[in-house]
């Protein structure tokens, strides 16, 4: 099934990206960045910012993240794909970075939602990895397919978040 990714999610002041593989099939279908209500991703950011409740609406959640200078993105645009799985992943269309990346010079750190996010970015964006002003950090994937565990997840997403916030950026 050809799987179409979503816009960025991206304000001027944007200094942090956020970066999945593709989103999921119940993400597609809501058209929602991290829409499945079993991913930890909106807890996950909540909880990085002191906040014990997570945003009811998408668009709330939205206003979230860019009132705190993080955008969204996927690494691919487009994808064949069975079901929500990134091992299922065929024929992938990367996104325009080059394009991003200059349009957005605020950016100043990537922060990879799993390892697959990194691996498909690695592999076709992998020359923006030389660009000193930029930063990369792999995440533990929020995916409910990640079976590490919440305290252990959120563990890993406060240590890179202290040296995003260690650098000034968010």
């Amino acid at each position: 099934m050809l799987c179409m990714g979503f816009e960025p999610v991206i304000a001027p002041d944007s200094v942090v990206l956020i970066l999945g593989s593709m989103p999921g099939e119940l993400s597609l279908e809501r058209q929602e960045y991290y829409g499945n209500p079993r991913n930890d991703f909106w807890r996950l950011l909540a909880s990085l910012h002191g906040e014990d409740h997570v945003p009811d609406t998408y668009e709330e959640r939205l206003r979230f993240a860019l009132g705190r200078k993080i955008a969204l993105w996927d690494v691919l645009a487009s994808c064949e794909r069975e079901g929500s799985l990134d091992a299922n992943i065929r024929e992938p269309a990367v996104n325009d970075f080059d394009a991003l990346f200059a349009e957005y010079p605020n950016l100043r750190t990537v922060l990879f939602n799993g390892a697959a996010s990194e691996k498909l970015f690695r592999k076709h964006a992998g020359h923006l990895l030389a660009d000193s002003r930029l930063g990369f950090v792999r995440l533990p994937s929020s995916s409910p397919a990640n079976a590490m565990g919440w305290e252990r997840k959120l563990a890993a997403w406060r240590e890179a978040w202290q040296g995003v916030t260690g650098r000034g950026e968010a």
